[in-house]
């Protein structure tokens, strides 16, 4: 039993190592009932110097958008009216650093999907900031045409999050 432990023991700490060389913040991991979520507190960016490492922050966040947005992007670029339809695009963008959520609770129905129509009063997600959920509303009208970010993800403060095509 006690060998058992240090096995685990041994484990977390070989995590932590990986998210400190990685410069991860936030780790969780699931499997089966077993659950272990790690946060270490993130060091402060130097005055005046951007803290750039923060975009690969989850491991299982980083390989799905990138193949979606660089053939969403590839395929801006070669239609120009893509392009143009883009810069049409009003976006939703994070006012806090935190954990972002598309429920209210993991059973519930998402706030808003692809093609939902919002008004500046409507709720399209909450953003966990130290245990205080924190409910985005649009500030826009009109239809969402992207959403940027997956469920359970770490967002940055002025991090889009919807784009939003006005009505």
């Amino acid at each position: 039993m006690a060998e058992n432990k240090n096995s685990d023991l041994q484990k977390i700490k070989k995590l932590i190592e990986i998210m400190k060389q990685n410069e991860l913040v936030e780790v969780e991991i699931k499997h089966g009932d077993d659950k272990i979520f790690l946060k270490r507190s993130q060091p402060q960016p130097a005055v005046g110097g951007p803290v750039t490492a923060l975009p690969t922050i989850g491991p299982e966040s980083g390989a799905a958008p990138v193949g979606p947005n660089a053939a969403q992007s590839s395929a801006a670029l070669s239609q120009p009216t893509a392009v143009q339809q883009e810069e049409d695009l009003v976006e939703i963008k994070s006012p806090i650093v935190g954990t972002f959520y598309v429920t209210p609770s993991p059973d519930s129905e998402p706030y808003v999907e692809l093609g939902s129509v919002v008004k500046p009063q409507t709720v399209v997600c909450i953003i966990e900031a130290m245990k205080v959920m924190n409910e985005i509303k649009a500030e826009a009208s009109g239809t969402i045409a992207e959403i940027l970010v997956t469920n359970g993800q770490a967002v940055e403060y002025g991090q889009v999050l919807f784009k939003v095509k006005p009505d």
